[in-house]
C-alpha cells in the first residue's frame, strides 16, 4: 500500500549536503516526492511510495540528521496533490 508523507524540520548547517543526503536515500528506497527549503533553516520534504519504504526513509533521515541540529521535526500524512513522475526533486 503507498503513503505520502509531508516531513517538516528545523535544521542547522549546510543545506547543500542535506539535499543531497534526502534525495540520495529517496532514490535508494524508490520514494518520489520533492524536498524544499522554506525558509533559512526550515525544510519540507514530501515523500511518497510503499509504506514501508517511506517509514525506512524517515528512519534513515532521522538517524542521518540527528547530528545537525535538529528542531521541530513533524511527520505527518499527506494527500497527494500531484504527479511526482516517480522521481524525487530538489526545489531551490
Amino acid at each position: 500500500m503507498n503513503q505520502c508523507m509531508r516531513i517538516t524540520f528545523i535544521a542547522g548547517g549546510g543545506k547543500d549536503n542535506l539535499h543531497s543526503f534526502v534525495r540520495r536515500y529517496a532514490r535508494q528506497f524508490s520514494l518520489e516526492g520533492v524536498v524544499q527549503p522554506l525558509t533559512d533553516n526550515k525544510v519540507r520534504i514530501i515523500v511518497c511510495g510503499p509504506r514501508d519504504k517511506v517509514e525506512d526513509f524517515i528512519d534513515t533521515l532521522y538517524s542521518g540528521i540527528t547530528q545537525k541540529k535538529l528542531d521541530d521535526l513533524r511527520v505527518e500524512p499527506f494527500m497527494k496533490d500531484r504527479d511526482y513522475r516517480g522521481v524525487f526533486r530538489v526545489i531551490e
